[in-house]
């Protein structure tokens, strides 16, 4: 969270339909007096900017990721913060007016925001959106946008490959999961009634699963299958390319949280299952994973039959999605690819959450001039250090000073290793 300034002093103003406050106090650490201006947009979301005293001209527009609840406008990370108070980054965020997955609340509130900032301190010489998460898929909507109120996006960790095309690619590891490891243990996989529960359920399946080779084999095609990475834990060094053992290891701590995503508010907002499987052929999509070599090792060991599994989820009844919540979570937020204003994408090459398979297939689908993709060597979900965030926002500056992408720098590696989004979607074109 944020940390406020202690001394406060306050004035009012009224702005394009929002009340705006300007607040004048002391910095959080590096003893320059920002000025915070706050107030309330036409919808209802709340707004803050804290600008510094010696500011560049330039905003960093934050979005936060996925939360249940409408927490207080936070315009940046804490991690991230007096570094760029530092370089004179004034920092504006919204709270959405919304909790959940409010894509369709956060794209509006954010631009407005923009406007909101421009009344209350004057016109930037550049506006920057930036977010993790789901607010990577906030800040890839702003620069998508038919006339961007942004001139370019820094996506954190994020949920670019948009909402169909990840929760499909969940979907097809849970499926998975409940065909082959637990039939029986009540396992919801659309339609969703408590997302907690249905998970709790899935981790006592996966912890028995996971004592014996049997179930390690399938929970390693599930994961494989899901997207996800063979490392994932913060804690743990990346595994050898020979150490199968470890990879299954990664793979199944991060199995629950990474393929049974929540879905109880997107399915309330969408009004009803948005995630499909029909036509699903799961020895293609295993062969398109590059990782078939591993499956079929660990399958081996545990004297399975990789091809009789494969057949038991081909007979599998398959799930329909809703045309209307297709079409709204297609709407709320699947992307086109198409960016207006450049866009580079950071993230984790073991990031079991958000799948680095979802930056691939964007950045692949987008323009090449217009976005970019950035390798951080890590693990877990959103764990990126400040230095490589500066140095992707320097990258992203560098672009749009000069018009090309620079070189990236040490903080950066290959994303060789990253395997292709299984399910990638695009608004307007073609969902596999």
């Amino acid at each position: 969270m944020a940390v406020d300034p202690k001394t406060w002093r306050r004035t009012g103003a009224l702005l394009a339909g929002a009340a705006v406050l300007a607040i004048a106090g002391t910095a959080p650490a590096a003893g320059v007096a920002p000025r915070t201006y706050e107030g309330v947009l036409s919808g209802g979301a709340k707004w803050r900017a804290d600008v510094p005293a010696d500011w560049n001209g330039r905003v960093l527009l934050w979005s936060h990721g996925y939360s249940p609840r409408i927490d207080p406008p936070d315009t940046a990370p804490r991690e991230y913060r007096d570094a760029l108070f530092a370089k004179g980054y004034a920092l504006l965020a919204s709270d959405y007016g919304a909790g959940g997955w409010s894509l369709e609340q956060a794209v509006p509130a954010q631009r407005e925001a923009v406007a909101a900032f421009e009344g209350a301190a004057g016109k930037p010489r550049r506006v920057i959106a930036w977010g993790s998460s789901m607010g990577g898929l906030v800040t890839t909507a702003l620069v998508e946008d038919s006339r961007p109120r942004v001139d370019g996006g820094l996506a954190l960790c994020p949920s670019i490959g948009g909402a169909v095309g990840m929760m499909n690619m969940g979907l097809d590891g849970a499926f998975a999961f409940r065909a082959l490891v637990a039939p029986d243990a009540g396992l919801e996989l659309v339609n969703v009634r408590d997302d907690m529960a249905n998970s709790r359920r899935a981790q006592a399946a996966l912890d028995q699963a996971l004592r014996d080779p049997a179930g390690r084999a399938r929970v390693a095609l599930a994961g494989v299958l899901g997207g996800l990475p063979d490392w994932t834990r913060t804690d743990k060094p990346r595994p050898a390319p020979s150490d199968d053992g470890a990879k299954v290891d990664e793979i199944g701590a991060a199995l629950v949280m990474g393929v049974f995503l929540p879905r109880v508010d997107q399915e309330r907002r969408a009004g009803g299952a948005f995630s499909w499987n029909e036509g699903v052929n799961y020895g293609e999509q295993l062969r398109l994973s590059g990782r078939r070599a591993f499956v079929e090792a660990l399958y081996k060991r545990a004297g399975l039959d990789l091809e009789a599994d494969l057949r038991t989820l081909a007979a599998a009844p398959r799930i329909k999605g809703a045309p209307k919540a297709v079409a709204y979570m297609m709407a709320n937020y699947t992307p086109t690819a198409k960016p207006r204003a450049p866009i580079a994408s950071l993230q984790a090459l073991g990031d079991g959450l958000t799948s680095p398979s979802l930056q691939r297939a964007y950045v692949e689908a987008a323009p090449r001039t217009m976005a970019r993709a950035l390798w951080y060597e890590g693990a877990g979900h959103c764990r990126l250090p400040a230095s490589a965030v500066l140095a992707a926002l320097e990258m992203l500056e560098s672009r749009l000073d000069r018009g090309g992408w620079p070189t990236p720098s040490s903080d950066f590696v290959a994303g060789g290793t990253v395997a292709p989004m299984l399910r990638p979607c695009v608004r307007g074109g073609r969902c596999r």
